[in-house]
């Protein structure tokens, strides 16, 4: 019989003595609380314009998001959060670092993202374009026409969109094609778009990465669309050895430019902080209330209070004695898996999650990292890494729901299970307090939060 670890505290990163801070200087340029990539982002920016940079975190290592463990057996390296990124290739910080001189290595596998549907059949997002088409049948000519001149338009549409917002933009006719696909609903595009279930479930599976009902408008066409351009762009690179090798690289660049980090310090007050002409907050929007306190405008407070999070995630790692046996075998060689069948069954598991029902059919977000990288796992064992989206907090184990869709596409996963270890929305609040409710894209990407994040000033 499997077992089945269900022991959160067994790499609980808030375990830690309390910090030395008597090297810590009385006054910096900048502190930045909080060390994910947005955070180290943030304090890399400022440290190399030759500010003095202090970064503060409460849990005994960096990385936010972006940590690895060996959760399940000895020698099994599993994700904690972050386990793809499709986006950090387009990045412009990460294209100006030299990360690869401090260890980060990107894996790329041969298929970016595999869709299995019933009968065997399954959709594929390959980097090439023409490749992508090919496999779409009746709707290939579609898609070309969908994403071909996105793709020509690439570089302009990644320096508008993930950098700093400029009016007027520098590339307003790039940025109206984008928008022209993005603003309507994934669920409106993929009708329109498509006549075919193959192309309609993938566009459907990424744009469900929102995490909202996929018949609201600008997130969710805009984020599905923003993955699969990309991927025919950059991949859907995972970093070898686990996401934490990313925290690594980032801290490794920090330091080279004379940056300080202190981890195992919880900031309750900016009182307790050294002097600064800038606080940085790499938190949820409360923190920054609780944290800040009177230093702001109560009207200010009061808007971070009212931040709005969605639903959460039930997380589960597994130790496999082979790899999963799908019976498509293009899902055999995809990094990413979006195990949820057609359109309308993910469209009905999205709106769940957001009505407060555990879905029977849950879209299941699958990754089979040591698949391309065997330091992941003991030689001839596997990881696997899987998530469905859940109501906000929940604490309902969602381990056979998930499993179920699994063993719907590739019968016989269970018998490979060496191990499990599970997050509910709970654990990973605890892992990580700005992750509220199990809210792991940070607060609903609607029309009222999405462009003034935090919140409108």
């Amino acid at each position: 019989m499997p077992s089945s670890i269900k022991s959160f505290s067994r790499f609980n990163p808030l375990k830690t003595d309390l910090p030395d801070t008597s090297t810590i200087a009385s006054s910096y340029d900048a502190v930045v609380v909080g060390s994910g990539p947005n955070g180290l982002g943030a304090a890399i920016t400022l440290a190399r314009q030759g500010w003095s940079v202090l970064v503060v975190e409460a849990h005994a290592t960096p990385g936010g998001g972006m940590r690895s463990a060996e959760s399940t057996l000895p020698g099994f390296v599993h994700d904690t959060c972050s386990a793809i990124h499709p986006m950090a290739l387009a990045s412009p910080l990460f294209q100006s670092l030299p990360l690869a001189e401090h260890g980060l290595e990107w894996i790329h596998p041969e298929v970016l993202v595999a869709h299995p549907l019933d009968g065997g059949n399954a959709a594929a997002l390959w980097q090439s374009l023409d490749r992508t088409v090919e496999g779409l049948d009746s709707d290939g000519a579609a898609y070309r026409r969908l994403f071909g001149p996105l793709v020509r338009d690439a570089d302009a549409l990644f320096g508008e969109l993930l950098g700093p917002l400029k009016l007027p933009p520098r590339h307003p006719i790039a940025l109206s094609r984008f928008g022209l696909r993005a603003l309507p609903s994934a669920l409106a595009t993929a009708r329109r778009c498509f006549s075919d279930e193959p192309a309609r479930a993938l566009l459907a599976g990424n744009a469900a990465h929102s995490v909202m009902p996929l018949d609201r408008p600008l997130a969710t066409g805009a984020i599905g669309i923003m993955l699969m351009l990309a991927g025919h762009v950059h991949g859907w690179p995972f970093p070898k050895g686990g996401a934490g090798k990313i925290t690594d690289a980032l801290v490794a660049c920090f330091k080279q430019f004379g940056g300080r980090i202190q981890c195992g310090w919880r900031v309750e007050s900016l009182d307790e902080l050294p002097k600064a002409k800038a606080y940085l907050f790499d938190t949820s929007p409360s923190a920054l209330a609780n944290i800040a306190g009177n230093r702001l405008p109560q009207s200010y407070r009061d808007r971070l209070l009212r931040y709005r999070h969605g639903p959460g995630i039930f997380k589960v790692d597994y130790a496999l004695s082979e790899p999963v046996p799908w019976t498509n075998d293009t899902c055999r060689r995809a990094g990413t898996v979006h195990v949820g069948g057609t359109l309308d069954e993910i469209v009905i598991s999205e709106r769940e999650a957001w009505d407060g029902i555990h879905a029977e059919r849950p879209f299941v977000l699958a990754a089979q990292q040591s698949v391309f990288d065997p330091s992941r796992a003991p030689e001839g064992k596997h990881t696997f890494w899987a998530y469905c989206h859940v109501p906000s907090g929940s604490t309902v184990d969602m381990t056979d729901a998930i499993e179920r869709q699994i063993e719907r596409f590739a019968p016989g996963f269970r018998d490979c299970v060496l191990a499990r270890h599970t997050m509910t929305c709970g654990d990973f609040e605890r892992y990580n307090p700005n992750l509220i409710g199990g809210d792991v894209v940070g607060g609903v990407a609607d029309w009222t939060q999405l462009f003034t994040r935090p919140v409108a000033r």
